[in-house]
């Protein structure tokens, strides 16, 4: 399964793939032919019934940002699957819902997924919130998620069928808690948006900071609806402290804070985790997000697979915005497509389960990956980054410059 190949999504609401043959139908009225080798090497699928799975991606809501380039890479994974034969022999479907971001549209599409499609693996959710809010019917009904980006402590102990490719924030809040104490930093104001993943990366920053003797002078918290920030800020502002850590589910809450706190005078360093440091948050930031420091899976995507899985992405949609992200999604394919070829069989929950906890993996986002007894992610490291000034930005530097890599988690 190296082959690569290209697909688009059909609808950002609710959507069926399923390649059948060399000429595939693409998103946004583009059609392409799949790779010449991919077309010549394909071994030829039979007509049994295609292996069938599901995707709960944040395809609207705050979300959005990124559950849509994890959703495309989630279906160029399955184009490049079918278009080099199948998994012994058979096609793959993946049938996608948008979880928007929250629990209880996620449970609506996981009811969706399983009560009507009778799915029994599920690749998701994009956000902690959903994912959190599905665990428990997943462990009741005997269904595996399998998320590419939730990144919630919590997830840990959410049950023996979640597991995640994504890297847990108490792994990225420790390494936080570390830069901030080895930056010289004894006091810091905190500010988090009100969500399972924003609060999580929050608490296991200031764990790991109070642990090395850090303290906490102030906190704020928002709601995902919220659009000015200025009245928390100017409470966080009337305190002394060395630094302000930042916490945000959406991109554009956190270029808008970062831009606000800028504006009433904050001229202090800003620590945050990944999604500051987005496009759509870098836009809004503009020059305020210069210096801003963040911990974050490695971007650069510096295996062979992650590079050629770049490739076909940026040829096909442009530069992946969230480029760690959407490999982890795109190995998260490869990883179902893997455990299917092992089991023969799309209902066999507890087989592919076996499958995830024996498996050692290498993909788009590292080599010789695995998952742990609790389903997390092993194997995999963060590294710093440093925003840079607006003159130096590029689609390509995604904004920023990586300072230096983190412990593997």
């Amino acid at each position: 399964m190296n082959e690569r190949g290209d697909m688009r999504l059909n609808s950002w609401t609710r959507v069926a793939v399923l390649c059948m043959s060399a000429l595939l139908m693409l998103a946004c009225g583009e059609d392409s032919a799949p790779d010449s080798s991919a077309e010549r090497d394909a071994v030829p699928l039979t007509s049994e019934a295609p292996f069938v799975i599901g995707a709960l991606d944040s395809l609207t809501g705050v979300g959005e940002s990124y559950g849509v380039p994890l959703s495309r890479s989630k279906l160029l994974a399955v184009e490049e699957i079918n278009a080099a034969g199948g998994i012994n022999g058979r096609t793959l479907k993946l049938v996608i819902e948008d979880s928007k971001c929250t629990s209880t549209d996620a449970i609506a599409a996981y009811q969706r997924l399983t009560n009507v499609e009778g799915i029994k693996i599920v690749l998701g959710a994009t956000c902690s919130g959903a994912t959190l809010g599905v665990a428990p019917l997943a462990e009741k009904d005997g269904v595996i998620l399998l998320s590419p980006s939730s990144t919630s402590p919590d997830i840990t102990h959410a049950g023996d069928y979640v597991f995640r490719t994504a890297i847990s924030s108490q792994k990225a809040g420790t390494d936080v808690g570390n830069l901030l104490w080895a930056d010289g930093v004894r006091t810091i104001v905190t500010i988090s948006e009100a969500t399972d993943y924003a609060e999580g990366s929050r608490r296991a920053a200031v764990a790991q900071f109070e642990q090395l003797g850090g303290a906490v002078a102030a906190a704020e918290s928002y709601p995902s609806d919220a659009i000015d920030f200025r009245s928390q800020l100017a409470k966080l502002l009337r305190v002394d402290a060395d630094a302000m850590f930042l916490a945000a589910q959406g991109e554009i809450s956190g270029g808008t804070i970062i831009k606000q706190a800028r504006e009433l005078g904050y001229d202090g360093p800003i620590y945050s985790e990944v999604v500051p440091t987005g496009p759509n948050a870098l836009e809004i930031a503009g020059e305020h997000a210069t210096g801003l420091k963040a911990i974050v899976p490695d971007p650069e995507l510096n295996s062979s697979t992650g590079k050629d899985f770049l490739a076909s992405f940026n040829e096909r949609h442009g530069v992946a915005p969230w480029p760690w992200y959407q490999g982890s999604a795109y190995d998260g394919v490869y990883i179902a497509a893997e455990c299917l070829r092992q089991t023969n069989d799309d209902q066999d929950a507890e087989g592919f389960r076996t499958c995830l906890h024996d498996l050692t993996w290498s993909g788009a986002i590292g080599d010789d990956y695995s998952f742990d007894e609790n389903g997390d992610v092993a194997g995999i490291s963060h590294v710093l980054i440093e925003v840079l000034p607006v003159a130096e930005r590029t689609e390509e530097n995604l904004g920023y410059r990586v300072v230096r890599a983190q412990a593997a988690s």
